[in-house]
């Protein structure tokens, strides 16, 4: 990327004004310089809705307001979702008077050009994309040897604030709406070397904070005559927002169920998620197990282990009290340096013993093997470092 040189303007000169003091009266008040005063910012105009956030229930009402018959929506639907298109003028099935009003109510493309990427050694990809507003997020192509998943986001930044998670660390900016985030799906799948198999929502934000807009990207990504990922190929993870995995449970959608727990104590996990100071681990575990009665469904807990904060043998037993009771298993996940949290990782030996202590007790265990480390790969720590970048050269956010 060329740099950006930084413009730098200079307020006009503005000539001080004293006006005529009179004689017999006492002396005016001493009139300060005018200010120059920047131009008022242009209003800016609302954006038009993206096409890849809508249902096939949509395009069959909207081709109704247009008058068209109701096999126009199908096509449509699979322009966008089988062929992939980019531009409305690419639909040369469909006439071109209806092309022109689709292209000025919706959008068909989620991103701008300015988009950056980072690669490793072992092929994970990391997108930095840019959104119509100018608000980056990121994405994570992760190949294994027969599938090919892609992390998501689901949010501009987060404000649960979790201490070992770099987007937290960037604030909240926004929710992403359903156009956004199937567009991450699609501006992956154009990049990728094979195809996409599975979506796991991990990426930057919390997803059951936007529920319904994640809900909707999800069915969008499930539908048969569209992308078709399997919605068992598709997982959604939360750092334990309670109504959120209460309302997951009333879906009837066989979507993958993540919880973060990191920590086996209200204690532990306190001082690394605040969120447990909202939804403490006596509320979390009961939604966890209502989910599981209630779906049947197996959840999966994510916990990271972190050097003598909770990788110690009490730290297994506690866990194993807490996952036994229901359908549970445990990723353990041995901590991604993150800048500004001072905890660092066990080495192998110590988290090989802790999966196997989780093991005899008859946990199903996965101790996971760290990917992506060329490419700054835990959420949020692309974006964060270019922002870190651009804030140190002086570079405008939309010039990253």
């Amino acid at each position: 990327m060329p740099p950006v040189r930084k413009k730098v303007v200079k307020p006009a000169a503005v000539a001080a004004q004293t006006p005529k003091s009179a004689p017999a009266k006492p002396p005016a008040q001493e009139q300060q310089p005018a200010q120059a005063q920047p131009p008022p910012p242009k209003p800016q105009q609302p954006l038009k809705p993206l096409a890849w956030g809508l249902l096939p229930a949509e395009w069959k009402a909207a081709c109704a307001e247009f008058r068209q018959p109701a096999f126009r929506a199908k096509q449509i639907w699979k322009w966008l979702q089988q062929r992939r298109a980019i531009s409305w003028d690419a639909m040369t099935d469909i006439p071109t008077a209806l092309r022109d009003k689709l292209a000025e109510r919706y959008d068909i493309t989620a991103w701008t050009d300015d988009a950056y990427e980072q690669s490793a050694d072992d092929g994970v990809r990391k997108l930095l994309l840019c959104c119509r507003d100018g608000v980056r997020i990121e994405s994570v192509i992760i190949p294994a040897r027969d599938q090919s998943t892609l992390c998501i986001s689901s949010q501009a930044g987060c404000a649960f604030g979790c201490a070992f998670c770099a987007t937290g660390k960037c604030g909240f900016e926004r929710n992403l709406d359903p156009g956004e985030i199937v567009g991450q799906f699609v501006a992956a799948a154009a990049v990728a070397t094979r195809r996409l198999t599975h979506v796991v929502f991990m990426g930057m934000g919390e997803p059951f904070a936007n529920y319904d807009n994640v809900i909707k990207a999800v069915r969008i990504l499930n539908d048969f005559d569209g992308i078709a990922i399997g919605a068992r190929r598709m997982t959604l993870s939360t750092c334990g927002v309670v109504p959120g995995i209460e309302r997951l449970a009333t879906e009837n959608l066989q979507v993958e169920l993540s919880v973060s727990l990191h920590a086996p104590t209200d204690e532990l996990r306190s001082k690394i998620m605040p969120v447990n100071k909202r939804w403490p681990m006596t509320e979390l575990m009961a939604a966890c197990d209502n989910y599981t009665r209630t779906t049947g469904r197996v959840i999966t807990f994510e916990y990271t282990l972190v050097d003598g904060f909770n990788n110690l043998p009490e730290h297994a037993d506690r866990l194993i009290e807490l996952i036994k009771p229901m359908k549970g298993r445990v990723n353990l996940i041995p901590l991604s340096p993150v800048e500004h949290f001072d905890g660092v990782a066990p080495d192998m030996e110590s988290c090989e013993a802790f999966a196997r202590r989780l093991q005899k007790a008859a946990i199903n265990v996965t101790l996971r093997r760290s990917k992506g480390k060329g490419v700054t790969a835990a959420c949020g720590q692309l974006r964060l470092s270019r922002l870190a970048a651009a804030a140190s050269a002086q570079i405008p956010v939309s010039d990253i």
